[in-house]
């Protein structure tokens, strides 16, 4: 897409930031209060720990988001993304994704891993076709709406 950017957090993208997240999250599922915390305190949840949110602007309207939350040394955790569905199956989501591989990398991370449902076909098959692949073991409590966890180890890449 043309005139497609993607830039790191800017606190004037916050809103967007909740607002498409939230937008997916109660078309699916609930709110939870892990949601609530990281979209309401974007600063102190990522960007202070060493992580980033990215945004995919066209024309200068936010249209995507993803956030890589800095889990542990050497660890990412990919979360919080979401495209608008008006602009949903047109690569923007790939596009966020390939930067937040990149930011991992620029870091020297080795492993980035995500928690989402096995209903998300569509993003499912796009973390597949970008080299996650699916843990055997569900692993983490802080979502009631997580079933499957997705890994991508970097040193492969």
């Amino acid at each position: 897409m043309k005139n497609l950017n993607i830039v790191s957090f800017n606190k004037k993208y916050k809103a967007d930031f909740e607002k498409l997240n939230r937008e997916w999250i109660e078309e699916f599922f609930q709110m939870e209060d892990e949601d609530f915390y990281t979209l309401q305190n974007p600063e102190s949840y990522v960007i202070e720990k060493n992580g980033e949110i990215f945004f995919a602007l066209y024309d200068q309207e936010v249209i995507g988001t993803a956030a890589m939350i800095r889990f542990s040394d050497g660890i990412f955790e990919l979360a919080k993304m979401s495209v608008m569905k008006s602009y949903q199956g047109r690569g923007v989501g790939k596009l966020l994704l390939k930067r937040c591989i990149q930011f991992a990398q620029e870091r020297q991370a080795d492993e980035i891993f995500l928690l989402t449902n096995d209903v998300l076909k569509p993003a499912l098959n796009l973390y597949l076709s970008c080299g996650f692949k699916i843990r055997d073991k569900y692993d983490d409590e802080r979502y009631k709406r997580g079933n499957t966890k997705m890994t991508l180890i970097l040193k492969d890449q």
